[in-house]
């Protein structure tokens, strides 16, 4: 661990008093990391219990009774909860007294893997948390803090489109609170992956973070131009499944290395891949895991399954026993030693892009945060049928009507930085792919 900053404030000690702990904890044996969980699930569940009437009548029909020690045996009796349910009763699972010292609480959004647009409301326990866990990951990785960083993401400001993006001079949180670092570059990812490689020849950055899916497609470009990033020492991904054949393709494109990162708003980190083996290990000191069969019992390793998720310190929006959306297969422990429960793959949604009327080809962000404002859209999926037609198929509540599909319309032209013709089409549901994939955004161009 390099020596911090002369000088800390308080979220920075805080973060690295945690840091020396997470040194301890993720040598933790099972029996005592798991009694650890234990007495986490019963702060949490005590409170959901005391402060929720939603979890109240669901705990009280399991034969939940305050006070009540939490076993594993009576965990597994508790109903999983699904995204319908919290966009449901959404309220109830929200409104409601948070202890003083988790506060204050923000709000965020997500449609997360299954395309179902859910406002997440989060503490700034939930938000130490986060930190702590990115931390973590950048330390496992040893990375040269000293050294620059390129971040390809949604910025709210703006200010981060091609061709400069935007120069910061440090890391930002959580690194520059304790660290001193280099500079970082900013883009906006809604550019195109031409604008993106040209910005990346100018920047020549040590480190580049964005989704796998704009990751692939810069390796592909760059690989079919003959460019090269020299500087480059590792590419970090997020938000979308990260295959094998990703890393491959890295490896020979940019001669380095990938590394991923399983999180999601409503939950935090949930794993994070081993630097040494590739592996990923749960963050099992913040948040549960389940990898449950269709029976609903604990999979074995080499097993895949549905992953269940509690996160233990958001009491502003608990949320126990939650099917995020996503299927994992279980893994062995890994030989590095870290004796943290391993997920060998985790099979989520990975997005396609969207091809613009001019060709240029970018990711498909069209602003969950804001579709998350549309109290009817219980389930969303953007299918391109051509260079010029977007099909938007919707699960509502009730009608939805010209005003608000007006209104949609023009705020996904926006975001997708062109003009389609955009047309409805209302269904009971949307299901998922034969692989059990779900895509919140689908490319149906014609081959």
């Amino acid at each position: 661990m390099p020596p911090p900053s002369a000088s800390l404030d308080a979220v920075g000690e805080q973060l690295l008093a945690v840091q020396h702990q997470l040194r301890e904890t993720q040598d933790w044996p099972p029996e005592r990391l798991l009694k650890h969980q234990l007495r986490q699930l019963g702060l949490l569940t005590e409170h959901a219990f005391r402060t929720r009437p939603f979890y109240r009548e669901r705990l009280t029909a399991s034969g939940y009774q305050a006070g009540q020690e939490i076993t594993e045996e009576f965990w597994r009796t508790l109903p999983v909860l699904s995204r319908r349910e919290v966009q449901e009763h959404h309220a109830e699972i929200t409104d409601g007294p948070v202890p003083a010292d988790h506060l204050p609480y923000s709000w965020d959004s997500t449609s997360g893997s299954s395309g179902m647009p859910l406002r997440v409301k989060t503490t700034q326990r939930s938000l130490l948390m986060w930190l702590t866990a990115t931390l973590r990951e950048e330390l496992w990785h040893r990375r040269d803090f000293s050294a620059k960083t390129a971040v390809i993401r949604r910025f709210s400001d703006n200010d981060a489109f091609p061709p400069h993006g935007k120069r910061v001079p440090d890391w930002g949180a959580p690194v520059a609170l304790i660290y001193s670092t280099g500079p970082a570059a900013l883009l906006d990812i809604r550019s195109t992956i031409e604008e993106q490689a040209a910005w990346l020849l100018q920047e020549q950055p040590d480190y580049l973070l964005s989704f796998a899916s704009v990751i692939r497609e810069l390796a592909q470009h760059f690989r079919r131009a003959g460019l090269r990033l020299p500087r480059l020492r590792s590419l970090r991904t997020y938000g979308e499944a990260n295959g094998p054949d990703l890393a491959e393709l890295c490896r020979d494109t940019f001669g380095v290395d990938t590394a991923d990162v399983y999180s999601a708003a409503e939950a935090g980190y949930i794993a994070l891949q081993c630097a040494e083996h590739k592996r990923y290990h749960v963050q099992s000191e913040m948040i549960l895991v389940e990898v449950l069969d269709d029976a609903g019992r604990p999979c074995e390793p080499g097993a895949v399954g549905t992953v269940v998720v509690t996160p233990f310190y958001n009491f502003a929006m608990p949320l126990l026993r939650y099917a995020i959306g996503d299927v994992a297969e279980v893994g062995a422990p890994c030989p590095c030693g870290r004796t943290l429960p391993v997920l060998a793959r985790i099979l989520g949604k990975a997005r396609d892009l969207v091809v613009l009327p001019s060709g240029a080809r970018r990711f498909a962000y069209f602003g969950s945060r804001t579709i998350a404002d549309f109290a009817q859209i219980m389930q969303l999926q953007l299918a391109q049928k051509s260079l010029y037609d977007l099909e938007v198929r919707l699960v509502t509540r009730g009608t939805f009507g010209p005003a608000n599909e007006e209104k949609l319309r023009n705020m996904l032209n926006e975001n997708l930085g062109a003009h389609f013709r955009i047309t409805f089409d209302y269904r009971d549901a949307i299901a998922r792919s034969p692989s059990g994939k779900y895509f919140d955004f689908v490319n149906e161009l014609p081959a």
